[in-house]
């Protein structure tokens, strides 16, 4: 099934064009995961409805309908770019019309990643590269602020992972390596086709 039939079922719309490049210089072009990864990567990682999933950088807001509708679980996806954020919030109206009964929230915020109060129910955060690793770093710090102040298991999921960030998850946190998923047709021309994945100990 091709993104746009995926897009279709779900009544929102996430292909098309970029709106070009950010203009800051720690924040990175938008670019949609595949559809065929999520399938491939929570074939692997499965959630729950507790769960408390945020999208960080979540552009369009794809991932966020895709985890709410596959799991029911809560999702908030956070987005700086105000035209981006609007196409969420369209997006959750022609999601929600069908979905009315749905369990779990979806919640979107246009900020700054670093300006997101980390809530003790959030649980799994998702990363496609969207920032430089000093934004990153900023990021968990937060999370791990929170999981100080509220001990829960959290999950690190990068697609398409950077090498700072996963330097930085192994050695300056206490996040560790727990598995990797290769997208099947696309890893084996480009090793940056994957989700790696990093928790902490309970």
């Amino acid at each position: 099934m091709n993104d746009a039939v995926y897009d279709e079922q779900l009544s929102i719309k996430t292909t098309g064009d970029q709106q070009g490049f950010p203009q800051l210089s720690h924040y990175h072009r938008y670019e949609p995961t595949p559809y065929a990864g999520l399938d491939q990567l929570f074939e692997r990682c499965e959630l729950d409805r507790t769960d408390g999933f945020v999208d960080v950088g979540c552009g369009k807001g794809r991932v966020a309908f895709y985890v709410h509708h596959r799991f029911g679980a809560s999702v908030t996806g956070i987005e700086m770019n105000p035209a981006f954020f609007d196409v969420c919030l369209q997006n959750k109206i022609g999601y929600m019309k069908k979905r009315k009964r749905q369990r779990g929230f979806i919640d979107f915020q246009c900020r700054m990643a670093q300006d997101y109060e980390v809530k003790a129910e959030d649980t799994v955060f998702y990363f496609f590269n969207p920032f430089s690793v000093q934004i990153f770093m900023k990021v968990i710090q937060h999370i791990l602020a929170s999981v100080e102040h509220f001990p829960r298991k959290v999950t690190i999921i990068l697609y398409y992972p950077s090498d700072e960030y996963v330097y930085f998850l192994q050695n300056q946190t206490i996040f560790k390596w727990r598995d990797e998923v290769q997208l099947h047709g696309l890893y084996e021309k480009n090793e940056n086709e994957r989700f790696v994945l990093f928790q902490n100990e309970k």
